[in-house]
């Protein structure tokens, strides 16, 4: 295996409401949730609590991370290229924040997170949970202060733009171009709230997250100009 491929973790995260019943909020919040409402909205017909269920997840101070999925390459028996998956899911988002802290801190300081669009909400987001939820930052996370240029961890979509300043481009619109398979199916990010919150699918949140990690590892190879994995050479742990 090339040796810059050797400390990447690939990740991608899923996160939802803190709380699926606005109400139940406390009074505090509340307050701070039509703050921060009266910017979002599109109509005046959209209510605090509406917009809560659409958009609350998207924020830390308001959602909270139900799944995290990993992939790290490794050299598979075949000689090819292999990826190895793990996903730390749950409700209880403490619980699994540890975990990955855990597998953090095992992988050492030069373990490189690559996320798309990571720099500017998965990496992120992932450190404000894990102070709210009162566990110190592994030193792989701990970039309080430090300006984006300044993250050592990569971004597939960063690495789109090539220095320019262009909107969003999707994880699923540069696999579409790059003819890498889809990970959407019946679920996409904007479901993620319904579905955990309406059916209760924890399960099937984690199957998408950790298709989507496949698909950025896919990517990553692609925008390095290297041979994809190979499904037979994938591993789900």
């Amino acid at each position: 295996m090339i040796p810059e491929l050797r400390d990447i973790l690939f990740l991608d995260i899923e996160t939802v409401a803190i709380t699926n019943n606005f109400q139940s909020l406390d009074e505090r919040l509340k307050v701070q949730w039509s703050r921060k409402a009266s910017f979002l909205k599109r109509g005046d017909d959209q209510s605090d609590e509406e917009l809560f269920h659409e958009r609350a997840g998207i924020y830390a101070e308001f959602g909270k991370i139900i799944c995290i999925s990993v992939g790290k390459l490794f050299d598979h028996e075949s000689g090819e290229l292999g990826l190895k998956t793990k996903a730390f899911y749950g409700h209880n988002e403490a619980t699994l924040l540890e975990e990955f802290k855990e597998m953090l801190v095992k992988l050492g300081d030069n373990v490189k997170l690559c996320a798309h669009n990571g720099k500017e909400f998965d990496f992120p987001y992932m450190c404000r949970r894990m102070l709210v939820n009162n566990i110190a930052l592994p030193a792989s996370l701990n970039l309080a202060g430090k300006k984006s240029w300044q993250v050592e961890h990569m971004d597939t979509m960063e690495m789109w733009k090539f220095g320019d300043y262009k909107h969003y481009t999707s994880l699923d619109l540069l696999a579409s171009i790059f003819n890498i398979a889809s990970s959407k199916s019946d679920i996409d990010g904007s479901k993620v709230n319904s579905v955990y919150y309406q059916l209760g699918d924890l399960e099937k949140i984690k199957n998408y997250c950790t298709a989507d990690v496949l698909v950025l590892a896919q990517l990553f190879l692609k925008m390095k100009s290297l041979p994809l994995v190979k499904d037979e050479n994938v591993i789900t742990t």
